[in-house]
């Protein structure tokens, strides 16, 4: 194992059997800002806050017990991505009050480009006055404390349940880059979970496509084609809660785009999807369950002091302020040469495993990771934990463009990795994969 990685293996108790016994809890917080104009993200052109809301978004938390020693809680978030300092506190939270350690707790953000800003993320892009960022950071931490709330609702409702899982397909994701070589996901897993009268109490699904129906323009809070997808299952399964995982989304956009009836168009079609595998035969999921947490660094290639130097004169207010922050880090002694990158895997038995990957994941990731691990029912998930930069692969690194390098602008960072990031970011899976692999 690198030296710079930090594993944590959390497995069953010795004897548990495959089909033992699996309780589920299903908890639902409502985040949309309750307080108008909030800033939205994902865009640096907006220069102005929402008008209103086409629709409600939402934290939600399924926890799944095998027994009290061995829980996992999986948490969906509709926004841009969640950051290190709101996943450090709710999993403190977590494990003080339902003693579920950090390994065993999962974060996924939707990505939506419609949703209120998550204080740090892509501060380059807001030039928030002081009394905008205090109302900024007042939301995101009434967020933070949904998000517990969300989780402690699904500790009330714990059932035995029946989980099924089955695939589907979705074509409105594309590859965005417009290079020779433009992969694509459009798998649509499901994970179902039914009380054992039948009832569905919540369907997870994940798909891998940015939230962009719609762009810049759109000054109205909603979760974009992902949160008319959960809305139309929640109405066609009433009680039961739907949950959106994002994929490796990093280089994927839904097409067409631009407004909310072609959002509205894109969630029916993902929905659609969903409602096709629900109708169908699914497969059975059992225990045991196991977790494996693994964290390792991504190195920045070098930068030359002298590129910041010039670029903190730059016109361009973007350049401006990321030089500034890596000329600030140079002076406190301590210059951002590479980030932290968390990576998880959560194993039900052998009949399903997801594997969590931290911030905006090229579709590559998840194309090689079912490759590499080709008898694994495997969901890979992207902007899990914290979303701090693009994660290329090794080819839309050389490829060179938006998301190996001028993307790092807006996040306020160096520039484009190092060509070890793929690989560094495979050891860890293999990691993590190999923990929950263990007989």
């Amino acid at each position: 194992m690198n030296v710079n990685q930090i594993i944590i293996i959390v497995m069953c108790m010795a004897g548990s059997i495959a089909t033992a016994d699996i309780r589920v809890g299903v908890g639902r917080a409502d985040i949309t800002p309750d307080k108008a104009p909030v800033w939205l993200t994902g865009y640096a052109a907006r220069t102005t806050p929402s008008t209103g809301m086409i629709h409600r978004i939402w934290i939600k938390a399924l926890v799944f017990e095998e027994s009290s020693e061995n829980r996992a809680v999986i948490i969906t978030a509709d926004v841009l991505g969640l950051t290190r300092e709101i996943t450090a506190v709710v999993s403190e939270a977590i494990e003080s009050k339902h003693g579920i350690p950090r390994a065993q707790i999962f974060f996924n953000a939707s990505h939506s480009h419609s949703g209120p800003c998550v204080w740090p993320n892509l501060s380059v892009c807001h030039g928030f006055t002081q009394q905008e960022l205090q109302h900024v950071i007042r939301q995101n931490r009434r967020m933070t404390s949904n998000i517990v709330v969300a989780v402690d609702m699904a500790m009330t409702n714990r059932a035995s349940a029946r989980l099924t899982t089955g695939r589907s397909a979705a074509g409105f994701a594309i590859n965005r880059r417009g290079r020779e070589v433009a992969p694509v996901d459009h798998s649509v897993p499901v994970l179902r979970v039914c009380a054992l009268n039948g009832t569905t109490r919540a369907v997870l699904f994940k798909y891998a496509c940015h939230c962009t129906t719609l762009t810049g323009g759109n000054l109205l809070i909603n979760g974009d084609y992902a949160g008319f997808a959960m809305c139309e299952l929640e109405a066609a399964y009433p009680g039961a809660t739907a949950l959106f995982i994002q994929g490796c989304a990093g280089d994927q956009n839904p097409d067409p785009r631009h407004t909310a009836e072609l959002a509205r168009q894109h969630g029916h079609a993902l929905a659609k999807s969903v409602q096709d595998v629900l109708a169908g035969t699914m497969q059975n999921v059992h225990g045991p369950l196991r977790a494996a947490f693994s964290e390792t660094r991504l190195d920045f290639a070098p930068v030359s002091l002298e590129n910041y130097r010039a670029e903190v004169l730059d016109e361009n207010r973007f350049k401006h302020a990321r030089a500034r922050m890596m000329l600030e880090a140079y002076a406190r002694g301590n210059p951002v040469t590479s980030i932290p990158y968390p990576v998880q895997a959560l194993r039900f038995g052998s009949d399903l495993t997801f594997l969590f990957l931290s911030d905006e994941v090229v579709v590559d990731y998840a194309l090689r990771a079912r490759r590499e691990f080709p008898d694994e029912n495997l969901i890979v998930a992207g902007y899990s934990n914290e979303t701090q930069c693009y994660i290329p692969s090794l080819r839309v690194l050389k490829e060179g463009g938006y998301e190996a390098e001028e993307s790092m602008i807006y996040y306020g960072l160096p520039g484009p990795f190092t060509e070890e990031v793929e690989e560094k970011v495979f050891r860890a899976i293999r990691d993590v994969m190999d923990a929950v692999r263990q007989p």
